[in-house]
C-alpha cells in the first residue's frame, strides 16, 4: 500500500466533511443575532449543500453510495406531516 487514497475514499471523506460543514453552518445560523452574519452563513450553507449534493450524486452514480427510493405514498405522507408541523408553528 502506497498510502494514497483511492477516489472512492477521497469522495467519502469529502462527503463527510461537507456534512460536518453544513452542520456547523446550521448551528451558526440559529445562534447568531447579527442579520449580516446570518445572511452570510445562510449563503455559505446553501453553497455547502450544493457541493454536498454533487458529491453524493457522483458517488451514487459510481455505485459508491447505495440508496433505495421510498414508495410515493410514503413520500407524500412525510410531506403532509412536515406541512402540518410547519403550519402549526405559524
Amino acid at each position: 500500500m502506497t498510502g494514497a487514497f483511492s477516489e472512492k475514499e477521497l469522495m467519502h471523506d469529502l462527503l463527510a466533511t461537507e456534512k460536518q460543514t453544513i452542520s456547523g453552518y446550521s448551528v451558526g445560523i440559529t445562534e447568531t443575532s447579527c442579520q449580516n452574519l446570518r445572511n452570510t452563513l445562510v449563503n455559505n450553507f446553501k453553497n455547502a449543500q450544493d457541493v454536498q449534493f454533487k458529491v453524493f450524486d457522483a458517488m451514487k452514480q459510481k455505485g459508491w453510495y447505495a440508496t433505495k427510493d421510498a414508495p410515493d405514498s410514503d413520500v407524500q405522507k412525510a410531506k403532509n406531516e412536515i406541512n402540518q408541523m410547519s403550519g402549526s408553528l405559524k
